[in-house]
């Protein structure tokens, strides 16, 4: 009988590194562009991960499918940008998002960064994105979907989680989730296919 939901390695705990300025983090991270590792950086700490291999893979990989099929199906005008390094040396931080969207023509940012976890420990990832002013974040953990908004202005920002996402309005998380969840990606893909149609 097949497995019915993703199997899930060990969590691992990230290096870190602390005292470094941004021009040493920076020198480093040159040093240590290899493939298989993540890099990020807050407050003068280098965390360095490894990835999970094939696990994560296939579970960021199912979230942009079926998010991208909800955009397209929905008409947003989005962007995929992917892991694509957000920065800020003012604020001293630096994060790469597994997966991460414009939904919108002419952001200079993100709206939307998406983190599959299979780790334990490491930066204050929220903290991380409330510095590069990322609107909505949604983690997946465990088999579990948390969906945190940003709110105020200027200094005041600050994440608060919430049950439906404003950013992508519409979507079903709780579809969303147990499409996630499956263990075969195309019987997921049209599971979540047929719900949107209907």
């Amino acid at each position: 009988m097949p497995p019915t939901a993703i199997a899930t390695p060990d969590k691992a705990t990230p290096l870190l590194f602390e005292g470094l300025t941004w021009r040493e983090f920076k020198a480093i991270e040159q040093l240590l562009d290899r493939p298989g590792y993540r890099l990020s950086f807050l407050d003068g700490v280098l965390e360095i991960r490894r990835m999970p291999g094939e696990p994560h893979e296939t579970v960021k990989k199912r979230i942009a499918a079926l998010l991208e099929l909800y955009l397209l199906m929905a008409g947003f005008d989005f962007t995929p940008t992917g892991s694509m390094t957000l920065e800020s040396e003012g604020g001293a931080v630096k994060r790469e998002a597994d997966e991460s969207y414009k939904l919108a023509p002419g952001r200079d940012r993100p709206d939307l960064a998406i983190e599959v976890v299979f780790s334990t420990g490491g930066l204050h990832k929220l903290e991380a994105y409330r510095r590069l002013q990322i609107k909505e974040v949604w983690f997946w953990e465990d088999g579990v979907l948390e969906v945190y908004h940003l709110r105020g202005a200027n200094d005041a920002l600050s994440y608060e989680k919430v049950a439906t996402s404003e950013e992508v309005s519409g979507i079903d998380l709780a579809l969303l989730l147990r499409c996630i969840n499956m263990a075969n990606h195309v019987e997921a893909v049209k599971t979540f296919q047929r719900s949107l149609r209907s």
